[in-house]
């Protein structure tokens, strides 16, 4: 049973950056896709960002382009998501979710995650 937790959230003013963490236990993260996901109050679940099992392709939200890079050090079983440039629309819980068999193209498709952190709440806020 793979397990993800999240940390590096928190409040960061408008113009900020935070550095979330995903850390896997249980099972090598060598075998799993990880993708970002977030949810803001009264908003669906959203993608946000994807990296491959050994890190070579990366996608993104294009509301996150140019500010968030997503990157993964499978040594420390470990995937990270450096946010920059916050806003008040990034405001959401963010969950990292592990996937065995999923390509770039489908990177958003939730159902093709099987496993979920718990989330960790980042506020956006002067």
């Amino acid at each position: 049973q793979l397990q993800l937790v999240e940390s590096g959230g928190g409040l960061v003013q408008p113009g900020g950056s935070l550095r979330l963490s995903c850390v896997a236990s249980g099972i090598s993260l060598d075998y799993y896709a990880i993708g970002w996901f977030r949810q803001a109050p009264g908003k669906e679940r959203e993608g946000v960002s994807y990296i491959s099992k050994t890190g070579t392709t990366t996608a993104y939200a294009e509301s996150v382009k140019g500010r968030f890079t997503i990157s993964r050090d499978n040594a420390k079983s470990t995937v990270y998501l450096q946010m920059n440039s916050l806003n008040s629309e990034d405001t959401a819980v963010y969950h990292c979710a592990a996937a065995p068999w999923i390509t770039s193209l489908q990177w958003s498709s939730e159902n093709l995650y099987d496993y979920w952190g718990q989330g960790i709440q980042v506020t956006v806020s002067s």
